[in-house]
């Protein structure tokens, strides 16, 4: 049978995910005497490519920090996590931006390019986010809704917090789960370089109508290789095989990872966002 893009998508994702937690790496076995690099100003430099380790269990999952993964989701926020379960194909496999938390939670690696006023994050479907950092900056009334969010970054002595309001709310999944999220969405990450091979964040995640609290993601990653970079990626190209993805996130297949076999069943499309 013909495995068009979309499908071959999702399998090739888990497999490149996968990669190094294979090798059974955690961030300590990337321990490091080198200090942390800075800028001209002196604060952090956290340009690099990064890349996760086993230590992220399970990958994808914006719960995994809390009791039993289990989030605290409103009546609200339950229904509309049951609706991305049975009505919704996974956005990013129809070429829609994950947006953040879901980035921070994925199981890809990352670049990022720091300048004095700016930072910005490359991913691997050929996204990006651009973020100013100024302290005097403030949040628009009335932001135009974004995948990423109106973000505004400051330090903190040797922390960068980027505050973010303003998500599109729509078609769009919190993390690899399903998990959704609302317009009232309020993000905050901070970053911390504690030496030249780690980076982490601590993110904050608040959103009243989905979730009856606030709670927290936290991360780290590993530095790559000085060869390792990100390569060009075209999410739409050749897709021809849409049809074999089927609502939610997909079973737990029996390797443990989650996904559709091939042919996944095919619900009815009427529902379909």
């Amino acid at each position: 049978m013909k495995v068009g893009f979309l499908l071959l998508l999702c399998v090739c994702v888990t497999t490149f995910s996968s990669a190094l937690y294979a090798q059974g790496l955690t961030a300590d076995d990337f321990k490091s005497d080198r200090p942390t690099p800075r800028m001209a100003d002196g604060h952090p430099d956290f340009s690099g490519y990064w890349k996760g380790t086993r230590d992220t269990r399970p990958v994808g999952n914006i719960a995994k920090d809390l009791s039993g993964f289990k989030l605290p989701l409103t009546p609200a926020g339950e229904a509309a996590l049951q609706h991305n379960l049975t009505a919704t194909i996974d956005p990013e496999s129809l070429c829609i931006i994950g947006g953040i938390p879901r980035h921070n939670a994925s199981g890809l690696p990352f670049e990022v390019l720091q300048g004095n006023k700016k930072i910005a994050f490359l991913y691997f479907y050929t996204y990006y986010r651009l973020i100013p950092i100024d302290p005097n900056r403030k949040h628009s009334k009335d932001p135009d809704p974004s995948f990423f969010g109106e973000e505004l970054g400051r330090w903190e002595g040797d922390t960068l917090v980027i505050d973010s309001i303003g998500f599109k709310d729509e078609r769009v999944w919190i993390d690899e789960n399903a998990n959704p999220h609302s317009d009232a969405l309020h993000v905050v990450e901070r970053w911390t370089r504690p030496d030249a091979d780690h980076i982490h964040v601590e993110t904050l995640i608040d959103d009243p109508k989905f979730y009856t609290k606030p709670f927290n993601y936290s991360r780290t990653w590993v530095l790559g290789k000085p060869d390792e970079e990100l390569g060009e990626y075209a999410c739409s190209e050749n897709n021809v095989d849409k049809d074999h993805l089927g609502f939610g996130p997909g079973p737990i297949r029996p390797d443990g990872t989650r996904g559709f076999v091939e042919p996944a069943p095919a619900p009815g499309r009427s529902g379909r966002d």
